[in-house]
This record gives C-alpha cells, structure tokens and sequence, in this order.
C-alpha cells in the first residue's frame, strides 16, 4: 500500500519532514519513504491511500493501560470518596476487578480499542486484572484487541491480595498466554509478565515467577512505588526499597517495565539505570489520585528510557503528552524544564523504542524497517510548520479529533473516521448493557 500526498512528519532522528511525500507499506513494515512523485511512479501498481495533504505521522502509543477501566466510566460508588491511594485501589478497583467476568473484559478491550483508533493510538500496552475471571482473560482481551486491529502487549497482574489460589492462578496465566504468543508470532500480538506491585507479591511468589519468566524470555509488568505504602512496607517487611527488592529478586531488566515510580530515591533511579529497565510515567493518572510525580527529569539525565502512559485514565494520547509536557513546570515552579524535545522524546522517541523491545521491531517513527502503524492528521497550521518546530504543534495544535485515518501493521482499521473492522454503535450499546450489569453487580456487595 502506498500512503501518497502527504505532508510525511518522520519524528526520525534528524525530525525529517517530507512534504508532498509518500510512505511506501510491505506487508506490515515501512519499506519507502520519499516524495510522492517519485514514489507514485515507483509503486504505481500498489493499492494507495490519498492523504490529500494532511500530516502523516507515526501513530501514538500507550506504554502502561488498564482496558478494564474502560467499564468505569461514569460510574458511581456508594459511601464516602476515597481519601488517599491505598482507599482508591480498595474502595474502587479492587473492588470492581473482583466482579469482572471474561465478558466485561472482552468488551472493555473492544471500547478501549476502539476509543484509541479513533484517538491516534496503535498500540496500548496493557496490565490486566480480573482475579474471578483470570484464566482466559488475556486471551479475551487480545481477541478483542485484534478484531479492532490495535496493536497490544498484555500481562496479567499477579496478587496475592486474594488468596495464593488466585495468585498461582495468575502465574499460569501469564505462562500459558505468553507461551502461546512465543509459538504464534502474531506481531500484533506479545506478553509480558504481570506483577500488581511489590506489596501484594511474597518472595516465594516472585521466585516463581522469574524461574517462569526466565523460560520465556521475557520482562515484567509491574506498579513500582506508586504510593507511598509500597515503599513503606517494602521498607517494613524486607529492609530495602521497591526498586532494590525487585533488583534482588531479578525482576529488572531491559524488557521489565517499572511504571510510576513516585516515590523512588536516588539510589533507585541508579538501579533503573544498571539493570536498563523501563519507566513509563502517567502524569495525568498521578495527578488524579494525588500520589505525587516521579523524579522523570532526573531519570532523563541518567538516560534511562522513560515512556509514556495513561494508567488506564484515557485511550488519548495528545491529552496525556499536554499533561507531560505542563505537570512538571508545575511542580518544579519551572517553565524551562519538561522542554518540547523532552517530552517528544519520552512520548514518541522512548515509547516507539519500548515496542521495539517488546515486539522486536521499531515503532514511532515513520523510517524504512519501522512498523507500519500511521495516523493522518488533519491539521491546518495558522502558522509556519517545519522540522524545527513539529513537536510544538503537537503539543500546541494537534488533538485527536484531527485523526482522520488510522493505519495498524500495515493496515487501514479506521478511514474517514469510520472504523473498518468493526460496527462502533453496536459494541457500544452491548457495552453499555454490559457495564450496567458489572455496576449492579457492585452495588450488590
């Protein structure tokens, strides 16, 4: 497929710009990119998409999501509001996670595919949990993913905040699933091992869950240091810190993502480094439950991949990067810092480098050898547009609703803003149903 008259944004390293060019798509990979002209005489047998001169760019990914929490929206718990963390994770999620069935989940999967399509993002990489419908759950999610056509990464969330029963249920979970994605090579399609956080997870049940990961040849997913109760009791029970526990029990690496980390120290930050973990930041999620922000600049300094995510919050990628780009002026009292080509970097550069170590090939950027995940962009600059200044219209001009197209592993899931792969109303009036179920249900306990 030949994408053709487009204003081609690289996000490359050298913030390429091509206009009046083309993006040549092989089966699910990017193998030209140049000017139209020429590449219109070149491909003049492929199937093309007219961009008629809207930006074609990489599209957006979320580097941490909870799908389940698509079925959350607008819904209204009984008794007092929760005052800190830990009252948030007992009196909303952990409370609505336990009455998941394997049909909520896979209709959230489908909203939340849906929900990011039509936002500019082509891959979530998610962190599940559904401890009374866990076997098959990954399986339902990524079948729902996949009708959609959005790329995903999935885990389950091991805890043992129900019992060792549903923890080791979880465990195999992760192992069946991942296997299964080890043997089918579907690049829309990978795992990774999925811890809740440090203070739900005993030695004895991470140990298994290395011996299993190190048979897979995988990383983790795991919250580190979100409140301050993980670090509190990290400190109670083992005498070191989240980070340094996970590193004692080899849980870090370079496919191992630590998402959060608000309340990590110095000392921690330098761990994340030695042991080349992932970090994915979700300002908008941390604000929201009052946890604090994590020390993101200090991990730029140190090099360490830095992501972005929404924690679930949101499937909209351009409202997290405004977030990313305005929290940390906030807090600091500093509008130098959290520059453009910061936040660029950790929301495209970063997160296209984390697709690479989770699905093996590059992401993020619009070069030969990248996937071929792309969105058009209907977007009119009232002013100058150039390689130097791209990332400030993104953060300044852009949003999604200038989506128009959405193209995933070299495929056209939404054109013109209407999906192609899936009827929109119907999913959502199912879900809706669904969902009043699931809060009944709730209200029930």
């Amino acid at each position: 497929m030949l994408i053709k008259n487009g204003t081609i944004v690289t996000f490359n390293v050298e913030n390429t710009i091509i206009e009046n060019g083309a993006v040549y798509i092989k089966d699910n990979i990017i193998k030209d990119v140049g000017e139209s002209s020429k590449l219109e005489i070149k491909y003049k047998e492929e199937d093309s998409l007219d961009a008629k001169g809207k930006i074609v760019m990489p599209g957006l990914i979320c580097s941490h999501y909870h799908a389940y929490s698509a079925l959350a929206r607008g819904m209204i718990l009984d008794g007092e509001p929760a005052s800190n963390f830990i009252e948030v994770l007992r009196r909303v999620w952990w409370r609505l996670d336990k009455k998941l069935t394997l049909e909520d989940v896979y209709y959230s999967g489908l909203v939340s595919a849906i929900d990011a399509v039509k936002n500019g993002t082509t891959t979530l990489i998610d962190h599940h949990a559904s401890p009374y419908a866990c076997t098959g759950s990954l399986e339902k999610l990524s079948k729902a993913f996949s009708k959609v056509g959005v790329r995903g990464n999935y885990c389950y969330e091991v805890s043992e905040r129900d019992g060792m029963d549903i923890a080791k249920e979880g465990l195999l979970e992760n192992y069946s699933f991942i296997k299964k994605c080890k043997d089918n090579k579907n690049d829309l399609i990978t795992g990774s091992f999925g811890l809740h956080a440090s203070f739900t997870v005993s030695d004895e049940t991470l140990k298994e869950a290395v011996s299993m990961r190190d048979e897979l040849d995988c990383g983790f997913h795991v919250h580190v240091s979100e409140g301050n109760m993980d670090e509190e009791l990290s400190q109670y029970n083992y005498g070191k810190s989240v980070v340094k526990r996970l590193e004692n029990m080899k849980v870090l690496g370079e496919k191992t993502i630590a998402v959060h980390g608000v309340n990590i120290g110095k000392e921690d930050v330098d761990i994340l480094k030695k042991t080349n973990s992932i970090v994915v930041h979700n300002p908008e999620s941390n604000m929201n439950n009052a946890v604090g922000i994590p020390p993101i600049l200090d991990m730029l300094d140190k090099d360490i991949l830095v992501g972005l995510g929404t924690d679930g919050f949101t499937g909209n990628m351009f409202r997290e990067i405004d977030n990313l780009y305005v929290v940390h002026k906030l807090i600091k009292g500093d509008p130098r810092v959290m520059s453009v080509p910061e936040t660029i970097k950790i929301a495209i550069n970063n997160n296209g480098e984390i697709v690479k170590r989770l699905f093996g090939k590059p992401a993020g950027v619009v070069e030969e050898g990248a996937f071929a995940d792309l969105i058009v962009v209907d977007y009119n600059s009232p002013t100058p547009f150039n390689s130097s200044n791209a990332g400030g219209h993104l953060i300044f001009g852009m949003n999604s609703n200038n989506v128009i197209s959405t193209i995933i592993n070299g495929k056209i899931v939404m054109q013109d803003r209407k999906l192609v792969n899936i009827d929109e109303e119907t999913v959502m009036k199912k879900s809706r149903e669904v969902s009043k179920n699931l809060w009944n249900r709730l209200a029930d306990n």
